[in-house]
């Protein structure tokens, strides 16, 4: 019995290694490895399960890739009703963050910083009021954050970022759809690169922003944000 036992555990283990043959590089030297402890260590089930889970594990988190925003390629717009009127229209044009990307699962992780000093209606006495202290007031609050998870995954690929936006010193939940999602090798950096468009909104009231209110302007701003990021070196 304990040879049988054994004979299974050894060709369980090279089962186990040959499956992972085509595991990402980052994995090999762990490859080697179980290879090497199959020749010398007897291995009980127990054994092999911990090591195929491990081996598993880190080819998985070898899979996710982090991208770099293209500050340059990237501005959140938005509308925002005027009395109910029309629609101011602005955008910002700074921005940096970091977003994880595992294109084998559909999974990962959004984190934008936005400098709200760069908010541009195209009106410079708009802008001027919109960073001063009746509304953004950018000196004790210079920044939105926005942080988020990849999610609603269909046909290998996410539908929304499920996340907070923190604005002027309040945090609030915020869902964006995922209208449009594109990665492919970078013609210039020959890197990966993945842009995305995604829509949702919020109520400024929340983040007490309420400036209007009592005029009658509506408190919905709706956003549209083009993004692009080149993964690291």
């Amino acid at each position: 019995m304990k040879s049988l036992s054994f004979m299974f555990a050894r060709t369980s283990a090279a089962a186990t290694v040959a499956s992972l043959s085509a595991a990402p590089a980052a994995v090999a030297a762990a490859v080697r490895s179980a290879r090497a402890a199959a020749r010398n260590i007897p291995l009980t089930p127990a054994r092999l399960l911990i090591l195929g889970a491990a081996l598993l594990s880190s080819a998985a988190h070898a899979a996710a890739v982090t991208y770099d925003i293209d500050p340059s390629h990237t501005f959140p717009s938005f509308e925002a009703d005027h009395m109910g009127m029309s629609y101011w229209r602005g955008k910002l044009n700074r921005n940096a963050g970091t977003i994880v990307y595992d294109k084998a699962t559909g999974t990962g992780t959004v984190d934008i910083q936005m400098e709200l000093a760069s908010i541009d209606f195209g009106l410079d006495a708009m802008n001027t009021w919109a960073t001063g202290k009746d509304f953004f007031d950018v000196e004790k609050h210079p920044t939105a954050t926005f942080k988020g998870r990849l999610d609603g995954v269909k046909a290998g690929a996410p539908t929304q970022v499920v996340g907070e936006l923190t604005l002027n010193g309040k945090t609030q939940p915020m869902t964006l759809t995922i209208n449009q999602l594109k990665c492919m090798p970078h013609p210039m950096l020959k890197r990966d690169f993945c842009g995305a468009d995604a829509s949702g909104s919020f109520n400024r009231d929340a983040f007490g922003l309420s400036a209007g209110k009592d005029w009658g302007f509506k408190m919905d701003v709706n956003l549209r944000i083009q993004v692009e990021a080149v993964a690291k070196p």
